[in-house]
């Protein structure tokens, strides 16, 4: 029977772009249930303008796989240039933006709830969804699009007990700006693109504070250089890591890195899914570093920026292994052992700020609602614990192994059967296809309706 009522889990990029897809495709009318009242832009492209810009060019950043124009054009209805690396804030209006047009174009085809979803059970067929206020949410179907979890608070801090604004565990939810005193040195925890965005942000204070960065290997994401074009490969390379990493290696050899790393996109989900659970495991373990700052890369603005603030000495890039983090007085002490050495060095800081990337899915980060339906078997953890497991259509796996049609995940929570699904690129296809299914629109060759 065809899905009545869709109820969405999560009003960012993944959620907002399957409600939308819905509509366009004149599908069930979606609920979208949003803890922040923020609908589109999510975390990643809310929050305060600050200035940062996307990681990924304007030209691939469309909400829509079948207009890849799209996001260029409304910054150029903007005044804004249609090339180049956007703000990010930017693509939050537009996202928001697109959410008004089509739920205006399509009266009543996306509703939207500003309260947490806490729970959701089976009932009558389908599901009924609670949410914090009290309100109550039936629907035939259910698609999670929860997003990334928040950071995970590295073992070495746990027990620290470190003072709210001493220790910010998430700078995307917390004003990482607010000190005691604004000129003392802060530590960032995650060498990423997530501490990119916070070094510069810090950096660009009146009272700009010096910057530390640490991770187990001090690496820095890479950064984009001018568009080229990109050989194709023929078919996907074989599938097992050591015969990955020569090829890549050779690869960048004849055609640099950036091209080896580019040819290999279109193929990752299929070499993912070929690599058996302890091939995936050794990946994650050894070569996932190398493999992020090679990926996802920084804007070249950004890059000069980051380059800039360690030649003069604003920044201070660190390989070691945390230690433990203390407080002292008004300060933490914090130690580490200097990567490749025995030596321990100790350092005070005013803040620590936590740039380690999303947590592993589990009980804390999960939120109530997913957390029950672990606890209920409706959903499953997958093996390398980076989300739940979805079938190749999206489709939740229950504790037995059943692809069920009326629970579908999006975006960060199928990591672990997709891999790279954390970049517009890749959940606009995702949110896109879903929603085509669920309107019974699949068949169609790619355009809108």
């Amino acid at each position: 029977m065809p899905a009545r009522r869709v109820a969405i889990i999560g009003g960012g990029f993944s959620g907002a772009m399957a409600a939308v897809n819905l509509a366009r495709f004149r599908g069930p009318p979606a609920t979208i249930i949003e803890r922040a009242g923020v609908f589109g832009p999510g975390v990643a492209f809310g929050g305060r303008d600050r200035g940062q810009v996307l990681n990924v060019r304007a030209g691939n950043m469309s909400a829509y796989p079948d207009d890849p124009g799209h996001f260029e054009r409304w910054l150029g209805s903007q005044g804004h240039a249609e090339s180049g690396f956007a703000k990010r804030t930017d693509y939050g209006r537009y996202l928001a933006r697109e959410i008004e047009t089509i739920g205006s174009a399509a009266p009543g085809a996306i509703a939207r709830i500003a309260q947490e979803a806490v729970s959701a059970q089976r009932h009558g067929g389908g599901w009924r969804v609670r949410c914090s206020g009290g309100s109550a949410v039936e629907a035939d179907v259910l698609i999670l699009a929860s997003g990334l979890a928040p950071p995970a608070t590295p073992p070495e801090l746990a027990n620290a007990r470190l003072p709210r604004g001493k220790w910010i565990a998430d700078p995307w939810r917390e004003d990482f700006t607010v000190a005691d005193d604004p000129r003392a040195p802060v530590l960032l925890i995650g060498t990423g693109l997530t501490m990119v965005d916070v070094a510069i942000t810090l950096a660009e204070q009146r009272d700009a504070p010096p910057i530390h960065a640490l991770s187990r290997r001090g690496l820095l994401p890479r950064a984009h250089s001018a568009p080229a074009p990109t050989p194709r490969l023929a078919e996907t390379p074989n599938a097992t890591l050591a015969s990955l990493v020569s090829f890549t290696r050779k690869a960048a050899g004849e055609i640099g890195w950036r091209g080896a790393i580019d040819r290999l996109r279109p193929h990752t989900r299929a070499i993912w899914q070929r690599l058996d659970t302890a091939e995936r495991k050794r990946f994650l373990r050894h070569l996932r570093p190398f493999w992020d700052v090679h990926r996802h890369r920084m804007a070249p603005e950004l890059a000069e920026r980051i380059e800039g603030l360690i030649a003069d000495g604003a920044l201070t890039v660190h390989a070691g292994r945390l230690e433990n983090a203390v407080m002292d007085g008004g300060r933490i002490r914090v130690s580490w052992q200097v990567r490749g050495t025995a030596a321990r060095v100790a350092f005070d800081f005013d803040r620590i700020v936590n740039c380690t990337g999303p947590a592993p899915l589990d009980g804390a980060s999960a939120g109530p609602l997913i957390a029950g339906l672990l606890a209920e078997g409706h959903l499953v953890r997958d093996e390398m614990g980076l989300g739940v497991e979805v079938d190749a259509q999206s489709r939740a796996l229950d504790a037995s192994g059943r692809a069920q049609n009326d629970l579908f995940a999006l975006g960060a929570l199928t990591r672990g059967s997709f891999w790279e699904i954390s970049a517009v690129p890749d959940i606009r296809v995702q949110a896109w296809d879903v929603a085509r299914r669920l309107a019974n629109a699949h068949w169609v060759g790619g355009e809108g309706l």
